[in-house]
């Protein structure tokens, strides 16, 4: 097999296998279509959610991610862009997700997605994110929550989550060290 030739530069190349390897991923796709279509019907959360970098007017890449999702969802795709471009990909990826699941469940068969140049992967996804975050950035005015808008809970259910998040991550990572010595 020689460099070059075919597809042996993309970074990942998708297999079908009959071992799911990304099991994660269809219930975190039904949650969030679920979610995006409660969101359709009701409205937005009545909830602050963002990061504790958003109150000093810091966006990052998912500022604006659940507006954009909720404008996707009820079909305001100009909206959507609007508030996070990403909400474009994101609604569709998670039906191509549900229907990966089923296929999966059905014939037993599941397509994976393997990583075949590392480097390269990690490059193709920093510059996308660098480049939204950049566009969330510029965008700050339009994402910013007012003082009008209540409390910023955000903060409270950040301080609230990551003890538990980094305490399971540390937990995960010492297993797995354990495990591969």
């Amino acid at each position: 097999m020689t460099r070059g030739c075919g597809r042996q530069w993309l970074p990942c190349r998708p297999v079908w296998e009959s071992r799911d390897r990304h099991r994660w991923m269809g219930p975190l796709a039904a949650v969030g279509i679920t979610a995006g279509a409660v969101m359709a019907v009701v409205g937005l959360p009545p909830v602050d959610l963002h990061g504790p970098l958003h109150y000093l007017g810091v966006m990052g890449p998912l500022c604006g991610g659940t507006r954009g999702v909720h404008a996707m969802m009820s079909g305001q795709w100009d909206e959507a862009w609007r508030y996070n471009p990403l909400s474009l990909v994101l609604v569709p990826g998670a039906v191509l997700a549900l229907v990966r699941e089923t296929v999966g469940r059905v014939s037993g068969r599941w397509l994976n997605l393997r990583v075949t140049h590392r480097r390269a992967a990690l490059v193709l996804g920093l510059l996308p994110a660098a480049a939204l975050t950049i566009n969330q950035q510029a965008h700050a005015d339009l994402l910013r929550t007012g003082p009008e808008s209540g409390t910023p809970t955000g903060l409270l259910l950040y301080a609230a989550a990551v003890p538990p998040i980094v305490t399971v991550v540390a937990v995960r990572l010492c297993l797995r060290r354990r495990s591969s010595s």
